[in-house]
């Protein structure tokens, strides 16, 4: 009967999941961040997304995750994926680009090669939207365009184990590039980070780590739903900003990232060639 017992309540649990992945929030947004290995991607995305429920998941075995907020009666959805795997595959990581709504290049103050990937991922990523959007803007307009922000981290670091320095790094990247210098290490500058993605991402500040209450899963969509959470939760206000970690997110297939990205020009008037969507 234990065994019986337990089942349905597993059942039952993650049918609540279900049917929280089925209803979609008002706004959703993709982050994408880019990088060399070993700059200290994992350690940022670790504050970014800290509460009681990351330390339970190990990012350095996973490269998609999704946070799931509530606030002043918004839902929005956060997915963030660490295309770093994608490193050696450049269709890949095109694909990525396209489907990215907002850029975190991470580079390490103490290793100028990662610095010089930084630099080429731009110009990669404004080149490759300026073709999506057919746009013939010159690269200054385009970054203004693209919410991309470029951090440079280990800040902590001695002055003599830095390899480029901040005048260095403002003249490769211009003036108008988002750009801080900061330490996953002690948190230095990842605040600012963390508001101005959202700001240039069309997001609440409420997002960010320090701005908003952590709960479980369960609690988000009690308040989501309007019911009233288990015994033992701790649910929040309706009107109060909060977020979860959704643990069950999987990154979208190739194929669907793919029809995502060519799916509004598939239409064809009569009489015109179809236009061949090309990934290199």
């Amino acid at each position: 009967m234990t065994r019986i017992t337990s089942l349905f309540r597993d059942r039952k649990f993650f049918s609540r999941y279900w049917m929280l992945l089925s209803m979609r929030p008002q706004n959703c947004k993709r982050i994408v961040v880019l990088g060399a290995p070993r700059v200290g991607k994992t350690s940022i995305l670790r504050r970014y997304l800290r509460d009681g429920f990351v330390e339970e998941y190990s990012p350095t075995s996973e490269d998609f995750l999704r946070k799931l907020f509530r606030i002043r009666g918004e839902t929005y959805q956060i997915d963030i994926l660490d295309a770093s795997r994608e490193r050696d595959f450049p269709a890949k990581r095109r694909l990525s680009i396209l489907t990215g709504d907002i850029f975190l290049l991470v580079f390490s103050l103490d290793d100028r090669s990662s610095f010089e990937e930084v630099c080429a991922l731009r110009t990669e990523i404004l080149a490759a939207k300026s073709k999506l959007t057919k746009s013939s803007v010159p690269e200054q307009c385009a970054q203004l365009q693209v919410p991309l922000l470029v951090c440079a981290n280990k800040v902590d670091l001695l002055e003599s184990e830095r390899e480029i320095s901040k005048a260095e790094v403002l003249q490769a990247l211009g003036d108008d590039c988002a750009y801080f210098e900061t330490s996953a290490k002690d948190s230095t500058n990842l605040e600012k980070v963390f508001e101005t993605l959202a700001k240039r991402g069309g997001l609440p500040t409420e997002t960010g780590p320090s701005q908003h209450r952590k709960v479980s899963l369960r609690s988000y969509q009690a308040i989501r739903t309007g019911r009233v959470a288990g015994r033992g939760s701790q649910t929040p206000g309706r009107e109060d900003p909060c977020g979860a970690l959704y643990p069950l997110a999987r990154r979208p297939s190739f194929s669907t990232d793919l029809r995502k990205v060519i799916g509004p020009n598939t239409g064809r008037k009569p009489g015109k060639a179809r236009e061949k969507c090309q990934i290199q």
